[in-house]
């Protein structure tokens, strides 16, 4: 991953991360609202259903050994530890999302099951096939080499463990669709701008680099209906005193970054940004 880029998502979420848990909790990722999108419920629910439905959906039933690449302030490592009381490691670019990780685990009384450390996701030092779990929720965006990330996942995994991964995506160019149009890019070019993205491909693609990797099993679904309404969401809590507030003590991406949520919630709308999965097995 180039320095630049490292330096820019770390900022982000050194930055930004105290402010999200204030108003959000731990769980630095989307909501689940029923398969359609209609199901109501709060947003810490919400974050917690997509954990247990993608758990669900993958099939993974007991673990003992699971990373969390791209792990925020371990909010589903603390889950998936309780889970499964498995050990857990997370990584993350920011140190400051490390440390709160590490104090999460403390107060969940799991300081001796989880722990997390600073580390670059495309050059893990970790040892090969030492995971038979690997879970990367909404990391694989940040990625500026989608092949390199998987080809990562894969080796750390141990044989016949198991790779799940869900992320943003745009939507797949097909003769039908089309190629992505001069405004659908300037779309996501905003995104990446304010997001600290190098660039997102489309599920199809990430579905043939996980093949010609070696992955087994593989399974692929787009989920954007069932969690759309998050941005929403976020928006009407961006608006909350406890959220403005905050805001006035935030860095100047933060607040960038909160006042371009409408992108997100528009490219769902549009059918351009997506929210994909991808789970495979190592033979």
């Amino acid at each position: 991953m180039t320095s630049n880029l490292k330096s820019q998502i770390q900022q982000f979420y050194d930055s930004s991360s105290s402010l999200w848990e204030q108003i959000w909790g731990e769980h630095m990722h989307h909501g689940y609202y029923g398969s359609t999108g209609k199901e109501k419920k709060g947003k810490r629910q919400a974050q917690i259903d997509l954990i247990e439905e993608l758990l669900n959906w993958i099939g993974v039933e007991q673990v003992e050994q699971i990373l969390d690449v791209g792990c925020g302030i371990g909010g589903s490592s603390v889950y998936l530890g309780q889970k499964f009381g498995a050990r857990v490691k997370g990584i993350t670019l920011s140190p400051v999302q490390a440390s709160r990780a590490t104090e999460r685990a403390k107060e969940a009384g799991l300081e001796t099951q989880l722990y997390f450390q600073v580390a670059d996701a495309l050059d893990m030092p970790l040892e090969s096939e030492t995971f038979d779990f690997v879970w990367s929720l909404e990391s694989g965006e940040h990625m500026p080499d989608k092949e390199k990330f998987l080809q990562e996942c894969y080796r750390v995994l141990k044989p016949g463990g198991s790779f799940l991964m869900a992320t943003w995506c745009h939507r797949p160019i097909t003769p039908a669709t089309g190629l992505l149009t001069a405004d659908e890019q300037q779309h996501l070019r905003e995104i990446y701008r304010v997001y600290c993205l190098p660039y997102v491909i489309s599920l199809p693609e990430y579905e043939v680099i996980a093949r010609n990797l070696g992955f087994q099993n593989i399974r692929i679904a787009d989920w954007s209906d069932a969690v759309e309404p998050f941005w929403d969401l976020v928006i009407d809590s961006a608006l909350e005193i406890q959220a403005l507030m905050g805001l006035l003590q935030s860095s100047w991406k933060t607040v960038e970054a909160a006042l371009s949520l409408g992108l997100m919630s528009r490219g769902y709308r549009r059918g351009l940004i997506r929210y994909g999965l991808l789970c495979g097995t190592k033979g």
